[in-house]
């Protein structure tokens, strides 16, 4: 079995990992169980790069496959070997005795990876194949948070713009890449503009041509999945993220043009400020001038969080662009991916072997180890890096919140509810879950569990809900 690979940071205190727990049934909002389903049934291609079940072709293009089965050999044994270790209350037990047997469940099919990691001291607890870089599916948005937010820091806000000829007869609304812009901040941005085009006189400013401007983002506007519920066409500039149904998240129809109807929208808004817009609005490149008037999204952290918490596709590849802008890359498909992974080696994460072909986790090409996803997970936990934080705080919380509500049971007996904090990933064929929990004795543990060629999430998705209350303290 291969060892897991071993890093360093300086030790935190087991305070941290309390004050995770204390905060660990923060409201999220409501979850729509649809999405798993959604990722499931609609995120899929003909082809392996996008979400389709490949019957009898190879699940995975990694150097090196992960056993069949695990076996306890060679595994870490837990800090000490009397006491507990997580969940694990017996005396003389270690890690190995409880996680292989449940990391050999049917459910989990053939290939299944795992890292336990204490992220006080970065030393693995335990690992199965845990160097092997696996499909992620979703949980490949715990990079793409990290990534933006070591790149960007908690604090940027993406904008979005209006700017005018110098004659004031033509203006643009220049899209920032910001997902979350909706009818209330476009109304916002249409009076501020009008205010500005009036400028301190009564007189109506003169008839305006409207043009909108996405230049920002590159490459296809497309995923490779193509038109699908999951994900509008990526776009610098759209509203709601394309949605036609008024929903926040969870799968729903999209929009093929997310720019020009929400061009449109901004149009009939500076109506009704008073400003006449003539004809349609028009595709432009916008000229080189001051902001008349801007709107800002809510700040990084609070995007990461949603991103997480409720497995925001459309929000993940806008972080993802916003990460190849931040390093000088086309905010394109390619350009986030090389972003990324710069990003994170800049973090001194173990990276042999990744891909980050899409920063949704939609893309069957992403790869990514246990190993790297509990390396971001104890990055974030630093105390010496706080700016990574929301990447632990955005995670669900089992049997409370996200895409993690309708699992883990529920009441004050169910496993695991309310303790595990973990993102989740689910394709055809692939059910991943990677997160924290807090110990018995205060230890904050990072986990990562990655499987591939399951036959159902019915059965996969417990078994991994079952590794992962192992690891929390009994009830």
């Amino acid at each position: 079995m291969p060892e897991p690979r071993t890093w360093q940071l300086a030790a935190g205190s087991a305070a941290l990992g309390l004050a995770l727990a204390a905060g660990a049934v923060a409201a999220a909002g409501p979850w729509d169980s649809g999405q798993r389903k959604a990722e499931r049934a609609r995120a899929v291609s003909a082809d392996s790069r996008g979400g389709a079940h490949h019957a009898g072709a190879p699940a995975q293009a990694a150097p090196r496959r992960p056993a069949p089965a695990p076996s306890a050999a060679g595994v870490l044994r837990a800090l000490g070997a009397t006491g507990h270790a997580g969940g694990i209350t017996r005396s003389g037990d270690d890690l190995a005795a409880v996680l292989v047997p449940l990391l050999a469940d049917p459910g989990l099919g053939p290939l299944r990876t795992a890292s336990v990691v204490d992220t006080a001291t970065g030393r693995p607890l335990y690992g199965e194949g845990a160097s092997t870089p696996m499909t992620p599916a979703s949980t490949v948005k715990i990079a793409t948070a990290a990534a933006a937010l070591s790149a960007l820091g908690p604090d940027h806000r993406i904008p979005t713009t209006t700017v005018a000829s110098p004659d004031h007869r033509t203006l643009t609304l220049v899209g920032g890449g910001d997902p979350t812009l909706d009818r209330t901040r476009l109304k916002a941005l249409a009076d501020a503009t009008a205010r500005a085009l009036r400028g301190p006189g009564a007189t109506p400013p003169a008839p305006v041509r409207l043009g909108y401007d996405t230049s920002l983002f590159k490459g296809p506007l497309l995923h490779p999945i193509g038109p699908n519920e999951n994900l509008a066409p990526v776009s610098a500039l759209m509203t709601a993220e394309g949605r036609l149904d008024g929903s926040r998240h969870g799968p729903a129809p999209r929009t093929g043009d997310p720019a020009g109807d929400t061009a449109t929208a901004f149009a009939a808004l500076l109506q009704d400020a008073g400003i006449t817009v003539q004809g349609p609005p028009r595709p432009a490149r916008a000229p080189q001038a001051a902001p008349l008037a801007r709107t800002e999204s809510a700040p990084l952290a609070d995007l990461v969080e949603h991103t997480l918490t409720h497995s925001d596709n459309d929000l993940a590849e806008a972080l993802a662009r916003q990460t190849a802008l931040a390093r000088r890359q086309p905010a394109s498909f390619a350009g986030a991916e090389k972003a990324v992974h710069d990003e994170l080696a800049r973090l001194g994460l173990p990276l042999a072997g990744a891909r980050f072909a899409d920063g949704s986790g939609l893309d069957r090409r992403d790869r990514v180890s246990a190993t790297l996803l509990t390396g971001i997970l104890t990055r974030a936990a630093d105390p010496a890096r706080p700016a990574l934080r929301p990447v632990l705080t955005g995670l669900p919380v089992g049997g409370f919140s996200g895409t993690l509500a309708g699992r883990f049971g529920s009441g004050p007996a169910a496993p695991g509810a309310g303790l595990v904090r973990a993102k989740t990933g689910t394709l055809t064929g692939v059910n991943t879950l990677a997160g924290t929990v807090v110990t018995a004795d205060g230890r904050l543990l990072a986990f990562a569990f990655l499987a591939a060629r399951t036959s159902s999430p019915d059965t996969a998705q417990p078994a991994l809900d079952r590794l992962t209350a192992a690891l929390a303290p009994p009830r």
